[in-house]
Parts: C-alpha cells; structure tokens; sequence
C-alpha cells in the first residue's frame, strides 16, 4: 500500500472496498513526521469501544467501533489487515509507531486499529 506524501491527507487502498461497503476498507496516514502535525498523531489514543466516523466525498458518514489495536514489526507480513470474510463492513486504520530510524527513513513499527462498522 503507497502512502501520501502529505502529513495531513490519507490514503485509502483503492484496491478493496471503500469505508462503509462490505469488505475490509484500510485507509492510511502519517504519524509525527519530523514532530509537525501529521494526520494520526493521536491515533495511538483510540482504544477498543472507541467510535470513529469517516464522511466521503458526498457527505455520506460511516461510523466505526474499534475492535482492537495491534503493533506490526515495521518488515511483518500484515496483509491479513486487507481481508474478511465475514460479509461485514470493516475499517482498518494504519500508521506508523516506534523508532524512527534515520537510515532508512521510517519508524519501527505500524499500529493498525480494527473497527467494524455500526
């Protein structure tokens, strides 16, 4: 999944359903890019119980509750993020969390938030 090279703006991975269809949506963005404002700077906050809702390009809102959280190593395979099979509407959350390392230009880890739609 590319990311945006904005800190404010997500990517959502357009090869899966979009928030609020039936399917896994998975949406990313930046976590404190060089300590500026990065669109999930407190995504680490959300907690499982949590609601979130996400409004389209027609106004339409999809409300979430998040299911769990779960740290990937940065190098993991985590592709189960992309897939259910449950016939559901899901929206997973991705970014970045750990250490930043400067060689390679990228934290240490990924935190990806589940959520399902209600």
């Amino acid at each position: 999944m590319a990311m945006t090279k904005s800190l404010v703006n997500v990517v959502w991975y357009d090869l899966g359903p979009r928030p609020g269809e039936n399917g896994t949506a998975v949406i990313g963005g930046h976590f404190n890019g060089d300590g500026k404002t990065s669109v999930f700077d407190n995504l680490h906050e959300l907690n499982p119980g949590d609601k979130i809702s996400v409004t389209d390009g027609a106004g339409i809102v999809n409300t979430f509750v998040v299911r769990e959280t779960k740290s990937y190593n940065k190098d993991a395979d985590a592709s189960d993020i992309f897939n259910t099979n449950d016939n559901k509407a899901h929206l997973n959350l991705i970014t970045c969390e750990g250490i930043w390392d400067k060689i390679s230009q990228t934290y240490s880890r990924r935190l990806v938030i589940f959520t399902d739609k209600i």
